[in-house]
């Protein structure tokens, strides 16, 4: 075919959960996805379809989630990622008072012992959030030092400057070890042993109550010697399939080498699959301050570079078990930081649903949903009520492109191998036994032709994004020509000795997404 390597021709020898790599994961924002009419709300919850504040609470919880199951399920979805749903004085809840409960506001523990039971019953994985670099200054530990200085029996819990120690006076830093110095995030001390313990106690807690996993917030901060060697432990000894994944955003092999963790947020192929598919209309702006770097556009040659070296950083268990993503809760909108072009946001799910690891959709992507920085603006309200607004087109696209993932064995766990690239374009072959698959895309203006030297498919695409490519086939290989900014999936054959006559034809036009 190619000299281009083969990624997963050679088992992996790192231990990662099996389930993942079949998984589709959908993250949600609990106080902006859904809000049961079970559950009665303060009197200061703010208006559901109104813009969100950056203090303001929605009134999303868990039972809301209950009653969205069957549209999650219909979209494809096997496994849920959760923002924090611990006590918190912070929609976001970032900011933990309490780890061992579910906030109120959420519906308790009452309402995730529905959602855990509801989430069984269907099969759904579910994986939380774990913040565990930093607590909050409602953090009981950290509220009795405020409360009683060098008496507290707590103070070795974090690291003080000095005490009565600054918690709220913002025109002084704070007088102890914080989170990118932010008074309401004190530090723990993980160094402390009872420290560490808590860590392990809160982890095998909520794993006892039927979670599948954690996505561990910033846990690069956390450099105690031996801490995500011992977590890993005490997650496996619970839960021989829990899985951990990581919130880095660069280069993870540090963390990725078995004894750690089994993934990361997968910020790398996300900042070259916006790039390559929004090229110039990637806005500058809305990414100037995050951890990752979609912008400038790339080309399909880059792309072919970057996936590349990013498919040979880890093991290939590894690679199956990664969180792939293009947009999360730290993150514009995919629609927003695409310019508002919804071509560019279909062709980077083609990519996203056709990659190893398992995809993640950030809720209400897959409708459309619009919002830049600062962060709130990407945090809007599910639209329930408002389907008329919902862009159908988009989540039909999603829907099948997910229907395919599931269907496909080689999408899910084939090897991968880039088939050509050029400026415009990209293709690469997923393959598994007599399984093989064709991806090809251009995200250029212009249409573009890639010759594909001993690839063999068949005529007729099982998905389309844009508009319908001419195929070639030789005893040499196959010539795809791709209209502008468009994508394709072809099923791979073993390669014939002559064409057909009517190579590239097919039957009739797929219409677009089928």
């Amino acid at each position: 075919m190619t000299d281009h390597p083969i990624f997963g021709a050679h088992p992996g020898t790192i231990d990662t959960p099996a389930w993942v790599r079949d998984a589709v994961f959908y993250q949600i924002f609990p106080d902006r996805f859904a809000r049961s009419p079970r559950l009665p709300k303060p009197s200061g919850v703010e208006p559901w379809d109104t813009e969100p504040t950056t203090y303001g609470y929605k009134g999303g919880d868990l039972l809301g989630v209950v009653e969205r199951l069957d549209y999650l399920q219909d979209l494809g979805v096997t496994a849920l990622y959760f923002n924090p749903i611990f006590q918190s004085a912070a929609n976001h809840r970032y900011h933990t008072h309490d780890y061992f409960k579910v906030d109120p506001l959420l519906g308790g523990d009452p309402a995730f012992a529905e959602l855990m039971a509801a989430c069984q019953e269907r099969g759904l994985r579910v994986v939380l959030d774990g913040v565990f670099n930093h607590a909050s200054r409602g953090f009981f530990q950290f509220n009795d030092v405020l409360e009683n200085g060098a008496a507290s029996p707590w103070l070795d819990w974090f690291t003080f400057n000095q005490v009565p120690a600054n918690a709220y006076d913002h025109s002084r830093p704070p007088d102890y070890t914080a989170w990118i110095g932010l008074h309401a995030l004190p530090k723990l001390n993980t160094d402390n042993p009872a420290v560490r313990e808590y860590v392990m106690n809160v982890a095998e807690h909520w794993l006892r109550q039927g979670i599948d996993g954690w996505r561990l917030d910033v846990p690069f901060e956390i450099t105690t010697p031996g801490f995500w060697q011992e977590f890993r432990q005490r997650v496996r000894g619970v839960n021989p399939d829990g899985y951990i994944v990581g919130e880095v955003w660069q280069d993870s092999r540090h963390w990725l080498q078995g004894d750690q963790f089994d993934a990361v947020m997968n910020y790398l192929f996300a900042s070259a699959a916006l790039a390559f598919c929004g090229r110039d209309r990637v806005v500058k702006e809305l990414q100037e301050d995050r951890s990752y770097d979609p912008w400038p556009g790339i080309d399909g040659n880059e792309y072919a570079a970057r996936i590349e070296h990013l498919l040979g950083l880890y093991d290939w268990n590894v690679q199956l078990a990664q969180m792939n993503l293009l947009g999360s809760h730290d993150t514009a909108r995919i629609l927003t930081l695409l310019g508002g072009d919804r071509c560019s946001v279909e062709l980077a799910y083609l990519l996203l649903f056709t990659f190893p690891g398992a995809p993640i959709i950030y809720y209400g992507d897959e409708i459309g949903l619009t919002g830049g920085l600062p962060d709130r603006w990407a945090r809007k309200s599910f639209p329930w009520d408002g389907e008329s607004s919902w862009d159908h087109e988009l989540r039909d696209l999603v829907k099948r492109l997910i229907a395919l993932r599931r269907a496909e064995p080689a999408l899910r766990t084939g090897t991968y191998q880039t088939a050509a690239s050029s400026p415009s374009s990209y293709a690469f072959q997923r393959e598994q036994g007599d399984d093989r698959l064709l991806v090809a895309l251009n995200t250029n203006e212009r249409e573009d032709t890639l010759t594909l030297p001993g690839v063999a498919v068949t005529c007729r695409p099982l998905l389309i994004v844009g508009e319908r490519p001419d195929l070639t086939q030789s005893e040499d290989g196959a010539t795809i020509q791709l209209p502008a900014r468009s994508g394709v999936i072809l099923r791979g054959t073993a390669p014939s000795p002559s064409p057909s006559p009517d190579a590239g034809r097919g039957e009739q036009d797929a219409p677009h997404g089928q």
